[in-house]
């Protein structure tokens, strides 16, 4: 493959790649000492206060409590469903003989042979198999949960409420990771289209992204507060 065909996939895609990897590592750099500021940690916080809360009033919350387990295990089914379901057409369009890429050399920059047609085909595959793979061991958890949060509660019980907490968290922090995977394919899919778009698409999702993860308060908060968000 020379190099004058496939300089902008070598440079841009890559480019595009840390771009995301960049911004979740600030992401979670911030959750961890910033937590009043992240979506993420102020949810966690919520979800641990919702655990003690039905656990403590189980007697008259615990339908309550099953229904909303229901509602986030359907949002990991459909997505880990989702998930698969694209893995199987990526696996037929790459076990295929019919040859996609044909209409598009003419018209996408980058690089078009088989080799760079495989490496697209086979990256999107397996984000989307990670993707699945996250959401069911998501679906795992928030099932371990769903039976926990209605035991009985025993001062020699190892369910303690602290215990369901940190289950549920495991379940929700697998959702969200599966969750960014499936978004991250949105770029590679436009690969197919040219290592161009890939670029543009990430630097769009950069700033999308830190409007639904970060959030702006008011009112400042005691910096000497550090509560253990996540």
């Amino acid at each position: 493959m020379e190099w004058k065909k496939c300089y902008l996939d070598v440079i841009l895609v890559p480019l595009a790649i840390l771009m995301s990897i960049g911004y979740h590592v600030w992401l979670w750099y911030n959750v961890r000492t910033h937590p009043h500021t992240t979506i993420i940690a102020i949810n966690a916080n919520g979800r641990r206060n919702w655990v003690a809360a039905m656990m403590k009033d189980n007697e008259k919350k615990n339908i309550l409590a099953v229904q909303t387990l229901r509602n986030t295990l359907m949002g990991s089914t459909l997505m880990a469903t989702t998930s698969i379901l694209l893995c199987s057409g990526l696996a037929a369009i790459i076990s295929s003989t019919y040859s996609v890429k044909k209409p598009l050399n003419d018209t996408v920059y980058g690089a078009h042979g088989e080799f760079m047609e495989a490496l697209k085909y086979v990256t999107l595959l397996t984000i989307f198999l990670f993707s699945f793979f996250c959401h069911s061991l998501s679906i795992r958890f928030i099932n371990q949960v769903n039976i926990l949060i209605n035991t009985p509660q025993d001062p020699m019980s190892l369910a303690t409420p602290s215990y369901v907490s940190e289950m549920l968290e495991k379940g929700f922090m697998l959702n969200t990771v599966g969750n960014r995977l499936f978004y991250s394919a949105l770029p590679m899919l436009l690969w197919i289209f040219g290592p161009v778009l890939v670029f543009l698409c990430s630097l769009t999702m950069v700033p999308l992204l830190y409007n639904l993860d970060f959030v702006v308060t008011k009112g400042k908060m005691d910096p000497n507060e550090n509560r253990d968000f996540v």
